[in-house]
């Protein structure tokens, strides 16, 4: 997490924007690197390294997509592969010492958008015209309520995300100078008990916490997003999914 120690020159973006784009371009590396690696192995073998890694991951994502959404979303699975690895290391990072991401809350409200845009566009690939008569439920004149209720999802995303990386960050910048300050009045030497402590702590606040948010804000969108299909629609589905 970034304390202010260390100063990144920037034309105008934040620190944190200029993290998010690192954490994008090391996800890229990655995949590159992947990709390289696939056209050296052999489909007729047992992936190994890397590969066994990202096949894994690759399945667990499609799986969970499937089992949490239904089949007819297993295109949109590699989004749901990015949201997972990017939100996870935008907390992983701040590890570093450098400004965490998520910390800057335009980082989060984008994510967030998406998310918001994937529901409302789902809801009317699949109920076409009626997706309008959401908005005049169960009476017309709820029509102004209906319009504001419909952000909720975008501000609960945005909001629980950004909330629990900002509190984070606070939290751990109070510790260190607590535990600056204790080193300093009894060793007479700045973070000697911080080095000791402070991997509990990041494991805490970055690991775990990090770990839970992604798996909250990854399955609140799944939700929201598989909630805007006709339950008819996905009955159908999985009756010709099992006929098959």
């Amino acid at each position: 997490m970034s304390f202010g120690n260390i100063n990144i020159p920037n034309n105008g973006l934040t620190g944190e924007m200029i993290m998010s784009l690192v954490v994008m371009a090391i996800m890229l590396i990655l995949c590159i690197v992947i990709a390289i690696a696939s056209r050296k192995t052999d489909p007729f073998r047992k992936p190994k390294g890397i590969m066994f890694l990202a096949e894994f991951y690759v399945d667990f994502i499609d799986n969970m997509v499937v089992n949490n959404m239904g089949p007819q979303f297993k295109k949109i699975a590699p989004y749901f592969g990015f949201l997972c690895m990017y939100i996870f290391l935008c907390f992983i990072i701040g590890m570093l010492g450098f400004p965490a991401p998520l910390t800057y809350y335009l980082i989060p409200f984008i994510l967030a958008l998406i998310s918001f845009l994937a529901i409302h566009i789902t809801s009317m690939i699949y109920t076409k015209f009626k997706y309008f008569k959401r908005f005049i439920e169960p009476l017309p004149f709820f029509l102004p309520i209906n319009m504001l209720s419909m952000w909720s999802p975008l501000l609960s995303l945005s909001f629980r995300l950004f909330g629990n990386a900002l509190s984070g960050w606070i939290l751990m910048g109070l510790l260190y100078d607590a535990l600056m300050g204790l080193s300093n009045m009894i060793f007479k030497l700045p973070f000697f008990i911080a080095p000791v402590v402070a991997p509990i702590l990041h494991a805490y606040f970055d690991v775990f916490s990090g770990f839970i948010q992604t798996t909250v804000f990854v399955f609140l969108t799944m939700l929201f997003v598989s909630n805007e299909v006709p339950e008819g629609y996905i009955y159908k589905q999985q009756t010709v999914k099992n006929l098959a």
